[in-house]
């Protein structure tokens, strides 16, 4: 880690005409400078060891799930900063709306609080994402691919930091990520649905109102994609895992008193919320109508639960009728 350099990229964006609001350079190059990249030296079990847990992921996510579909061509075990240039990319298509419109009295030190905070962000979460299903929302052109992502590093010290056996924790994430894969693979119109109303809500947000209707319809949303792979990959997981999901529930409100600000500034906590929600709601379903009535949420986009079904299993049984 070199911190120097990092503060040196962020002050530096201030000097950085024509950037824009955020000078993603300067970000990339920050937020790399202040985490460590990790190890990436896999021996020839792990490489085998990755392949085999996602194909299997994918094989028992079909059987158990009933869903067709099928994983990213681009799988990648990365280092954190591999993780962190991949989402510099994403983090500037969602942001792009944003700086195009909106405009400051300040550019230059606007484009520093903007670079440093983006900086921060990512540097973070590249020193703590375990893996990463990416749908690429918002990406220009058709032919953009999905991605399935492992940071390799993190894994390992994960496994290490809650005293389990590595190579079973490296394949519960690969069936977590595996699941993101099915849902999006299963339900088509899926992405378009999030795009679409991630641009109404941005679009407001920029013109200075807030459409909450849009924001809550794309919390929904997340809330079933993060609840439905909950249940999917509990259902289908090929070993026991009770002592993986407790730990792995500890780890994601953990932590000292710097990590525990950071979860709350960047909504982590809000991301917990829609694990435990959703997958409240589909095994309500599951258990009562089966697991093959959990999947019919991803038939059509009308078959997403409301927010007041999400609370109410029962109700949206009675309208979807699965």
């Amino acid at each position: 880690m070199n911190l120097f350099r990092s503060v040196q990229a962020v002050a530096g964006a201030g000097d950085s005409d024509g950037a824009g609001q955020i000078d993603w350079t300067a970000v990339a190059t920050a937020a790399k400078s202040a985490t460590d990249p990790g190890g990436l030296d896999l021996s020839e079990g792990e490489q085998s060891g990755y392949a085999t847990d996602v194909r299997d992921a994918r094989e028992r996510l079909r059987s158990v799930g009933g869903l067709d579909f099928d994983v990213p061509e681009t799988i990648e075990v990365q280092s954190r900063h591999h993780w962190i240039d991949a989402n510099v990319e994403t983090f500037r298509r969602v942001m792009r709306p944003i700086e195009a419109e909106v405009s400051v009295a300040f550019p230059s030190a606007t484009r520093v609080i903007n670079t440093g905070s983006m900086a921060f962000v990512l540097s973070f979460l590249g020193s703590n994402v375990l893996g990463q299903y990416d749908p690429l929302l918002l990406a220009e052109g058709d032919g953009a691919e999905h991605g399935l992502y492992f940071v390799h590093p993190n894994i390992v010290a994960a496994a290490a930091e809650l005293d389990v056996d590595y190579p079973r924790f490296r394949r519960w994430i690969a069936f977590h990520e595996v699941t993101h894969a099915a849902e999006f693979g299963a339900a088509p119109w899926l992405s378009e649905h999030l795009e679409t109303r991630m641009e109404d809500g941005l679009e407001k947000l920029t013109s200075g109102s807030l459409d909450r209707e849009a924001f809550q319809e794309v919390d929904v949303a997340m809330t079933a994609v993060e609840g439905y792979a909950e249940l999917l990959m509990d259902r289908a997981f090929d070993a026991e895992y009770a002592d993986l999901r407790a730990k792995l529930d500890a780890r994601r409100s953990g932590g000292g008193p710097l990590a525990q600000l950071a979860r709350r500034l960047l909504g982590l906590g809000m991301k917990r919320r829609q694990y435990e929600r959703g997958a409240a709601f589909f095994e309500a379903v599951a258990d009562r109508r089966g697991l093959q009535a959990a999947g019919a949420v991803w038939k059509r986009p009308e078959n997403l639960p409301t927010a007041a079904e999400l609370d109410d299993p029962l109700q949206w049984l009675t309208r979807v009728d699965p």
